[in-house]
């Protein structure tokens, strides 16, 4: 009710007049409560005041109950001077006034006191200061982005674009969508500094590897290696990403000369596995005998998140040969070396891998009912990150089984799986995949 009383009002000053009247306080009581002389309130009120001090405002907004939003959106309308809508964008921001924050900074935008790119500049470095607080910069990186598109400012559109991208790919749930941003990008990458353009080709090579586009994960990834002439921990992950891609398609030459370089190049992450990929090269190639052995001892040599990954090399191999009585002994054995925190999309990803293995190994050996457990834990792990592919796989596995050992589907199996599937097509009806 408040807030469509207040649109009536044509001017900042008919809201605070209206207000005052109906406290029953004149003019010289309002100046009196707010330690403002009578005189400014009385120009406020009549118009005469076309940019009053945003103090002044304050003040009476806070004796009047005045709405916060609405005095500052209509304080935005005039006020041009770019120093004074800094001031009340970074009140805004103190408060978490969400609603408020794309309002003022396209005011500051379109000031005319303020050059477009200089404009653009100046927001563009208020949001980067921002710390713990992702919602309002992606705010911010969205108005940047918008006002330097319909203004032809590419550098603009680039770093806004680069800095959403940086915040969004942290949602494991919009993988798929935040990689298409990361795309559009890369149609501005030149106007983006050398430091920029070789962090945004490493996170989007991770991000490929993880949303499974392998060949993209190698393709990045040699660009930005390419660009980037140090060691360092981010280039080390990408290139154990690109290792991973190539054992997944196949290509075991590149994958060879890949380790190679990595190894004369001393990335210390490749050097501590390198025995490990050796072993996923002789296993890829055919040669079981020697590559399961050598992978039990990988796997032995580790914990945690490379356990999880060398553990379902193991268990693919252990398969592949039917192995079942060694399949057996390593799920009673393995599961308390799991990782405790389980944070991103790759780790989800490699649990989901592993209890469906398990599921698969259970129901196989007889306990069909714990399998099916197994099977809807895999599936919960990778509804977490959207992967509808693995979803549509378990789910083909559970509805095969149940044909096969002739078992009704138990609607408590069914609901349960329609349950995991709402969840997902749910936050992707809300755009959240």
């Amino acid at each position: 009710m408040e807030r469509n009383k207040t649109l009536v009002y044509t001017t900042l000053g008919d809201l605070i007049k209206e207000k005052r009247e109906e406290f029953g306080l004149t003019i010289s009581e309002l100046a009196r409560l707010t330690s403002i002389n009578k005189g400014v309130i009385s120009k406020l009120e009549s118009g005469e005041t076309k940019r009053p001090e945003l103090k002044t405002i304050r003040s009476i907004t806070e004796v009047l109950k005045l709405p916060y939003t609405d005095i500052v959106q209509e304080y935005a309308k005039i006020e041009k001077r770019v120093e004074v809508l800094f001031d009340l964008m970074i009140e805004s921001i103190e408060i978490s006034q969400f609603q408020l924050i794309p309002h003022v900074a396209q005011k500051i935008l379109e000031s005319p006191s303020e050059e477009t790119y200089k404009a653009l500049e100046r927001l563009y470095n208020l949001t980067s200061t921002i710390k713990n607080n992702d919602e309002v910069k992606r705010l911010l990186y969205c108005v940047i982005i918008k006002y330097a598109r319909q203004h032809g400012v590419p550098m603009y559109i680039a770093r806004g674009l680069f800095q959403q991208y940086i915040i969004e790919r942290e949602d494991l749930k919009r993988l798929e969508k935040t990689f298409q941003t990361g795309e559009e990008i890369l149609h501005y990458v030149d106007f983006l500094s050398d430091e920029e353009q070789i962090i945004f080709y490493y996170r989007m090579a991770l991000h490929a590897h993880n949303i499974k586009k392998y060949e993209k994960c190698i393709e990045l990834g040699q660009t930005g290696m390419k660009m980037d002439l140090t060691i360092n921990t981010l280039k080390e992950s990408v290139a154990l990403a690109m290792c991973n891609s190539y054992a997944i398609l196949e290509d075991y030459e590149s994958f060879n000369a890949h380790l190679d370089v990595c190894e004369k190049k001393g990335y210390r992450f490749i050097i501590e596995c390198i025995k490990y990929y050796r072993a996923i090269i002789l296993y890829k190639t055919g040669q079981h005998h020697e590559a399961i052995p050598l992978l039990t001892e990988c796997v032995e040599e580790v914990e945690g998140n490379r356990r999880l990954h060398r553990l379902n090399m193991l268990l693919e191999a252990l398969f592949e040969i039917k192995n079942s009585q060694l399949i057996g002994e390593l799920i009673k054995s393995q599961e308390k070396h799991f990782p405790l925190h389980v944070v991103t999309p790759y780790q989800h990803a490699q649990l989901g891998k592993y209890y469906r293995f398990k599921g698969t190994y259970l129901i196989e050996n007889g306990q069909f009912d714990v399998g099916i457990e197994s099977y809807l834990k895999s599936i919960s792990f990778y509804a977490r990150i959207g992967s509808y592919q693995d979803i549509i796989e378990c789910s083909k596995d559970i509805f095969y089984y149940h044909a096969f050992f002739q078992k009704k589907t138990e609607i408590e199996i069914a609901e349960r799986l329609n349950e995991l599937y709402s969840t997902v097509t749910l936050k992707e009806r809300r755009g959240v995949l």
